[in-house]
């Protein structure tokens, strides 16, 4: 399976090249969260433009991520979903849980926004 992973300053955005988020393509995409958090990377975007669809076992890798990416202080967050992953992730029940942002650029949005809040929050409580 291919991905493209681009490596940012602050965050790395993953995006899978295959129709389908399933069985099949689920454990290279966790392998590679879990490479990219544990070397530090505590923000990541996943980006579904390629992505058509998604079963419970691309939910499932998307919870690990959030899980991680929160554990570590950062934040994950789906870019570039369609209609049916959205769908399938509103009867989940898991809109309340993703982060998600319509593109790359607004995911970069979120993720420096939170970057400057926990940085303004972390000098308020030096002062």
């Amino acid at each position: 399976m291919k991905f493209t992973i681009d490596k940012h300053e602050k965050y790395v955005t993953v995006q899978p090249h295959v129709e389908v988020l399933d069985g099949d393509s689920a454990p290279k995409i966790k392998a590679e969260f879990v490479l990219r958090n544990s070397g530090g990377q505590s923000n990541i975007v996943l980006d579904l433009s390629h992505v058509k669809d998604a079963d419970s076992s691309g939910l499932r890798i998307g919870l690990l991520a959030h899980r991680m990416c929160k554990t570590a202080g950062g934040v994950f967050i789906l870019a570039c979903a369609n209609q049916r992953i959205k769908n399938l992730i509103s009867v989940c029940k898991l809109d309340g849980v993703f982060t998600i942002a319509p593109n790359t650029a607004e995911a970069e949005d979120m993720i420096f926004s939170k970057e400057l809040e926990r940085d303004l929050r972390g000098a308020a409580e030096e002062g």
